[in-house]
């Protein structure tokens, strides 16, 4: 609760009238002090009433990418049984205050406001709560109250059409290489069953323990794994404008092209981030090796399973959505300070991990013009991964050919990347 710089005026005279009046026997001023002194506190009890109201939101939609329109419906009910509300009321969009209007809003009754949510930028936009500020009819006790729960909208890197992956050798999981996608058929995990899975594939004797579907997920030994490594450490790109860094948000938008790819092609797809990210550590590779891997094939198992499920089957990027999903965590990542953690440069430790954990066949490497004098960590794993690819964003001289033996790609943004990788892919 607040007063108002009219209700310390109010209250300061109300003390002083009374003050004096009694001190010097003048009832009229001792009145006069005491009616400011209730008026006060009449103010704090009306502003002290708290209404019933309840809050309700709705993003349509609430993940979309880059620049594509977005709205966000607000729906408040009062649910009060005698009293109509009539507050001051704004819900927050970001840093945008969006005015509601509660006028007489009566006992049952509720109210409707739509508006549009930013999407300029990438990033997972916090819509809320609702704030609700209610004020005496003198304006001297303001109190405001917060109502409903916070409503993301995640906002996903432009997407650009390109080839899934390189025509190049494919590490088979029972230990041959393959240089065209055929092969034998490999049990990799379980999984809940999806609308649109076929019947053969459920493992009765699993599903008959756990008391739900399961069903079998299977691989092709002999197709390209891909992993994306995502330089996010904030030395990788310096130069930032008004606080964003315009090669990393190429960065993402060349990692959501080669996911979304990836993922129309049925071949799985792996992220990481050089420094591990909030969605990372929960939902990607907290755990080396085939247990991490398994993480991601059950992950990429259940989107496909959704886009089996889907009757379009043309569907954009939104079909490898999902709570902590690949364009999820590219949504909310962010530039970190890459400090050394245990003396160890985190993109040192990613390549080692990397190399240890054979986690793929085809690596891509996005980075900065910050990044380039590291790239002879990314080179040793050439021995590890058959094809190695990096996306250098931003740099203003082109990178020097034949840089740590690896293929560059040398882009202004996540476009040219696409454009440049449809041209590099047979490698």
């Amino acid at each position: 609760m607040g007063i108002t710089a009219r209700g310390v005026g109010l209250l300061a005279a109300a003390v002083l009238l009374l003050g004096v009046g009694i001190r010097y026997a003048y009832p009229e001023l001792a009145l006069l002090g005491a009616a400011a002194a209730t008026a006060v506190g009449y103010a704090a009890v009306v502003a002290a009433w708290r209404p019933r109201l309840a809050v309700t939101r709705h993003a349509d939609p609430d993940r979309v990418g880059r620049g594509e329109p977005a709205s966000m419906s607000l729906t408040v009910r009062n649910t009060a049984r005698l009293r109509a509300a009539n507050l001051l009321a704004e819900d927050r969009c970001a840093e945008r205050a969006v005015p509601v209007p509660l006028l007489r809003l009566r006992p049952g009754t509720d109210t409707t406001v739509r508006y549009d949510v930013p999407t300029r930028r990438r990033g997972v936009v916090r819509v809320g709560p609702l704030r609700v500020t209610r004020r005496d009819p003198l304006g001297l006790v303001s109190l405001s109250r917060s109502y409903g729960a916070t409503v993301p909208v995640w906002v996903y890197p432009r997407v650009h059409a390109m080839a899934a992956v390189p025509t190049g050798a494919g590490r088979s999981l029972d230990g041959r290489v393959d240089a065209v996608a055929h092969g034998s058929i490999t049990f990799d995990s379980l999984r809940e069953y999806v609308v649109g899975d076929e019947l053969r594939r459920v493992h009765w004797r699993t599903s008959a323990r756990v008391g739900e579907l399961m069903v079998r997920e299977n691989v092709d030994t002999s197709l390209p794994r891909i992993v994306v490594l995502l330089d996010n450490r904030a030395s990788a790109h310096p130069d930032r404008r008004d606080g964003v860094a315009a090669s990393f948000e190429s960065a993402c938008e060349a990692a959501a092209s080669v996911l979304t790819a990836a993922h129309r092609a049925d071949l799985p797809a792996h992220l990481l981030m050089t420094v591990p990210d909030t969605l990372t550590a929960s939902t990607d590779d907290g755990d080396a090796g085939p247990a991490g891997r398994g993480a991601a094939a059950r992950t990429w198992a259940v989107l496909r399973g959704r886009r089996r499920a889907d009757t379009d089957d043309t569907a954009g990027p939104d079909t490898t959505t999902g709570p902590g999903g690949p364009l999820d965590r590219l949504a909310a990542v962010d530039l970190v300070d890459g400090a050394p953690v245990d003396d160890e440069d985190p993109l040192r430790a990613a390549a080692a991990r990397l190399r240890r954990d054979r986690l793929g066949d085809t690596l891509v490497v996005l980075t900065g013009p910050g990044g380039r004098d590291d790239l002879g960590h990314v080179g040793a794993l050439r021995g590890a991964y058959p094809s190695v690819v990096v996306g250098v964003f931003g740099a203003t001289e082109p990178t020097p050919p034949g840089t740590a033996g690896l293929v560059v790609i040398d882009a202004a943004d996540g476009a040219e990347f696409a454009a440049e990788w449809d041209g590099v892919r047979r490698w």
